[in-house]
């Protein structure tokens, strides 16, 4: 896996089954560091054992004002879960996934077990691939519209992992820019969400954070506001509009810890999938972050299901190249392997 700015592709010259399992699940796992999280706080914890591979959640309470029911950390977890499964996808590997396995254990997410081999997925490598270069740019896109049928692809990513992504039209985009605005207003009256965006925002070194170079120097020009992190940070803006990005609600059918973990995991489907088409992704979440407006977006589905984010899609200005990715902590820090070399011991 890349680290310290180092892209890495996993290997697939060796087949899977010459290859033992803890090390595809270990690999899978540090694969999954590069996982999109809120304020890139990258709160999970796996844990590598010899025939299975479990996910745990860290809840910081320094995103005790940003996501006090943890819709957000969920959303994050699964989106690392998910990078997991398909890199052991690519390696030749199946596995069962066991969502809160353990009704007494809240924070084990999930269990990755009954592994099988299986023959490597090559479309599962190109996904493998678009994890490392995947990235979030903040500022305005091109005033070239997105191709309907990659519209359609993310879609179906999305439908596959047991979600739906609602695309809006101009009337709804409107709407939804009066409701972005409105929890804007909301949260910049919470002093203990400020105190949080300006933690996650000054964690140079750390592995954790959103540093200055990957937020714009100023607001873009866009019609749905995006979050305001309180400080400016060092990335060019330029002169573009959203005018051509299109705007979709993920949602589904139920509005539980479990229903937000695979969330988590259909926001991953599409995001790949629209790096693999050449297609921006910037998440938006404060619309779901304070319960009203929330509440609002849901009536933007007519009531076809509960609201879990709002997604901006667009074409990047070729014009500019994109932001850096943002840092990560080491594998160390995230994969647990001490059980499986307890068992080799």
């Amino acid at each position: 896996m890349g680290r310290n700015g180092k892209v890495v592709t996993m290997s697939h010259e060796t087949p899977a089954t010459d290859r033992p399992l803890t090390t595809a699940l270990a690999e899978a796992a540090a694969t999954a560091g590069h996982a999109p999280s809120v304020h890139n706080a990258q709160p999970w914890r796996w844990r590598v054992l010899p025939d299975a591979l479990e996910l745990r959640v860290v809840r910081d309470p320094r995103l005790a004002a940003t996501d006090p029911e943890g819709r957000l950390v969920a959303y994050s977890c699964g989106a690392a879960l998910h990078h997991a499964r398909v890199a052991l996808t690519a390696e030749g590997w199946t596995a069962v996934v066991e969502r809160m396995p353990d009704p007494a254990d809240g924070d084990l997410l999930a269990r990755l077990t009954g592994l099988a081999h299986a023959q490597a997925d090559p479309e599962a490598m190109r996904l493998v691939q678009c994890m490392q270069v995947r990235h979030t740019d903040r500022r305005p896109v091109s005033d070239e519209p997105v191709p309907t049928a990659a519209l359609g692809e993310i879609a179906s990513a999305v439908a596959a992992e047991g979600c739906q992504l609602q695309f809006l039209d101009r009337d709804n985009v409107l709407e939804l820019a009066a409701v972005a605005s409105r929890a804007a207003s909301v949260e910049a009256e919470d002093s203990q969400l400020r105190e949080e965006l300006e933690y996650w925002t000054s964690r140079a070194g750390t592995g954790t954070g959103l540093p200055p170079e990957v937020l714009p120097t100023e607001a873009p020009r866009t019609t749905v506001p995006a979050r305001d992190f309180g400080r400016p940070g060092t990335l060019p803006v330029g002169p573009g509009h959203d005018r051509t990005a299109v705007y979709g609600v993920l949602y589904g059918d139920e509005d539980e810890p479990d229903s937000w973990l695979r969330a988590g995991e259909a926001l991953s489907a599409a995001w790949l999938t629209a790096t693999r088409l050449g297609v921006s992704v910037v998440p938006l979440s404060g619309v779901v972050e304070v319960a009203g407006t929330r509440q609002t977006l849901r009536g933007l589905l007519a009531g076809l299901g509960y609201p879990y984010l709002v997604i901006r899609l667009g074409l990047a200005d070729p014009a500019h190249a994109g932001p850096p990715h943002t840092p990560r902590l080491d594998v160390a820090q995230v994969v647990d392997t001490s059980a499986v070399r307890s068992s080799d011991a």
